[in-house]
């Protein structure tokens, strides 16, 4: 017989053992075979037309996968190998020569490793048509008819996995070298003694996190500690004391406090409370630094996907925000205008909802006097009367009127941004014409546009009395305003308009914007679920791994407990709550962490995140817990099970 029928024979009697082991690398090929694929699917590539954009996008995340489940597999081997340490301690006991325990392991791990492979591109050419699906309607594409499995897709994976294989492979190969036959025979005793308990370190943890989270949190303008640091070297400090705060966080804080909790006699002594807290506290200070990890992977999980996510909920607001009106633009030729009436009245799909000509003023203004200092001393603006504001208002179904008189001027700046954009009211500029200059004094600021931002320059409303004094003088152009049923559906009509209208019109539409965004966000989005989901599966994982391998060191123990009387009932609350510990500890901080950062964005973007982030965390929440049950019913079925 040989070593490698061995092999073969082995992972064919104990396959329960390495299930656990062979599922996370299907799932780690299986992930990465779907990115790729959709990298290469030409289905993608002719309905975004070939974009860099999204190819650039998928070849990045692309290098932080392979990175991600390169590091996963290996944590997910090492767990593997310490749990067969025993077994191979007494291989070398039983006089098999060690060069021989190494090749059969290098021979096991290799040909999982295969086997993997084939049944990850399997499974993976299956969700693949899903996942391009569900891409394209993302990116508000058509659904795809045509689907094709990628070879270059399955070369690639094949490549990268093999490569993982052999490192993998190696190390299990060295596993007999790296240790001496007593560290194999007491690897489930690793880590367990019980830490000492420092309040500086404690307190200690706190200053970092909090030092991190204020400096996250300072207005990024006028900050001095952001200033003193540069923009460069700032979010490298933000992260490092975050991440050092939360590792002394879980090995020193958690252990003061689960020692306060052993003082308390009347809580310790009552039911099962001594076995559960004994066995955290002798634990937590070796499981720091996975729940670290497990905690940072956490907040950047939400974050990321928090933020794509923001993108996306707010992309049609962002539109409409930026086109109050379904279409705009300079008219220069009536007959042109008329044509463009025939084909918006011509096309059943959509409903012409509203059509206004509205005269405007291009105007240059002295705003030295607004003191803003990212603009020039003098600007372009486009003016509008503030008649035409209140009826552009009125159809846009807007519950607002300006009334203004004399020089009073009202600004509207729907990109107005607290700190940097200026401070309008009570400032004078003076409008520029040939024949002289006109003092105007902002009355008021509003944060939107009744005008497409695409068409016009930034824009004053000014009183009709002044109104008509500057047309005399200044250069007068007429807008043509629209608005339709289904503007989000308009590809067709945005196309055929851009096709009759020249360039010089600025033609700005809803639907632009709106599918920009879409494409835009969409990939985002995609892309953040994603690595979202396999950062979330990865992280599940590493603790499922974590508490089983723990379980079966614990097996002994709850055993004995049985001996002398502790019912089932008492020992599956018992780990119930030991599990919920681990498990809750790196949520909270990673949700903490993560609400911080998104705290910082939404200042940064001026964007109200609250809503979709909630959404986010809500859901992972959920996906965590359904980890948190499983881990809890396979540990509670290794501690029972009596053969």
């Amino acid at each position: 017989m040989t070593l490698f029928s061995i092999a073969r024979k082995n992972i064919r009697k104990n396959f329960t053992n390495y299930f656990l082991y062979f599922a996370s690398m299907i799932f780690s090929i299986v992930i990465y075979f779907t990115f790729v694929s959709l990298k290469y699917d030409t289905a993608i590539q002719s309905a975004t037309e070939g974009s860099t954009k999204i190819s650039s996008a998928f070849s990045g995340a692309a290098v932080v996968l392979i990175i991600f489940v390169a590091i996963f597999i290996w944590y997910s081997n090492s767990f593997f190998t310490r749990k067969r340490k025993k077994e191979v301690g007494l291989y070398s006991l039983l006089g098999v020569r060690k060069k021989q325990i190494g090749r059969m392991l290098f021979y096991e791990n290799f040909l999982m490793g295969v086997l993997a492979l084939l049944a990850g591109i399997a499974l993976g050419s299956v969700l693949t048509r899903f996942f391009v699906s569900l891409l394209m309607k993302v990116m508000g594409y058509d659904a795809v008819s045509n689907f094709s499995i990628s070879p270059a897709a399955i070369i690639n994976t094949a490549i990268v996995f093999m490569i993982i294989t052999l490192i993998t492979s190696l190390q299990g190969y060295r596993l007999i070298y790296r240790f001496k036959l007593i560290e194999l025979f007491h690897a489930d005793q690793e880590g367990e003694r019980e830490p000492k308990a420092s309040w500086i370190t404690a307190v200690l943890s706190l200053v970092f996190i909090g030092t991190g989270y204020w400096l996250a949190l300072q207005n990024l303008l006028e900050s001095k500690a952001w200033a003193a640091m540069g923009f460069m070297l700032t979010p490298l400090v933000i992260l490092t004391t975050v991440i050092i705060g939360t590792y002394l966080l879980f090995s020193t804080l958690t252990v003061t406090l689960l020692k306060i909790s052993r003082n308390n006699k009347n809580r310790f002594w009552n039911g099962m409370n001594m076995i559960g807290v004994s066995q955290l506290l002798y634990r937590i200070k070796g499981n720091a630094r996975t729940l670290t990890i497990i905690a940072v992977l956490s907040a950047t999980t939400l974050t990321a996907v928090g933020t794509a996510y923001s993108f996306y909920y707010s992309n049609a607001s962002n539109a409409q925000q930026a086109n109050p009106n379904s279409m705009m633009w300079i008219s220069h030729d009536s007959s042109v205008t008329k044509r463009a009436d025939e084909l918006i009245d011509s096309t059943p799909q959509h409903e012409l909802l509203y059509h206004a000509s509205v005269p405007i003023l291009e105007v240059d203004a002295d705003v030295s006097g607004l003191n803003d200092v990212f603009s020039h001393d003098i600007q372009s603006y486009s003016v509008i009367s503030q008649h035409d504001f209140n009826e552009l208002a009125k159809m846009q179904d807007r519950k607002d009127t300006i009334t203004l008189s004399g020089d009073e001027a009202v600004a509207l700046d729907p990109a107005y941004y607290e700190g940097i954009s200026p401070t309008y009211v009570g400032s004078t500029v003076s409008l520029k014409t040939d024949k002289q200059e006109q003092p105007i004094t902002f009355k008021e600021l509003k944060k939107y546009s009744v005008l497409n931002l695409g068409t016009v320059y930034s824009t004053i409303v000014i009183s009709d009395e002044r109104f008509a004094q500057l047309e005399k003088q200044a250069n007068t152009i007429m807008l043509e305003a629209y608005g339709i049923s289904n503007q989000d559906k308009a590809k067709q009509l945005t196309e055929d308009l851009e096709g009759i209208l020249p360039e010089s019109a600025s033609f700005a539409s809803y639907y632009q914007d709106y599918a920009r965004g879409m494409e835009a966000s969409g990939l985002l989005i995609f892309m953040g679920g994603f690595l979202g989901l396999v950062f979330l599966t990865a992280t599940g994982s590493i603790i499922y791994f974590k508490q089983l391998t723990e379980a079966n060191s614990d097996k002994a123990r709850y055993q004995i407990l049985n001996k002398i009387g502790v019912n089932r009932r008492e020992v599956k609350k018992s780990i119930a709550q030991q599990v919920l510990f681990i498990f809750a500890l790196p949520l909270v901080a990673g949700i903490a962490h993560c609400a911080v950062a998104l705290s910082a964005l939404s200042k940064l973007l001026h964007m109200n995140l609250v809503i979709p982030v909630v959404i986010c965390m809500a859901v992972y929440t959920c996906v965590y817990l359904i980890y948190y049950v499983v881990t809890v019913r396979s540990y509670y079925k290794i501690v029972t099970k009596t053969k």
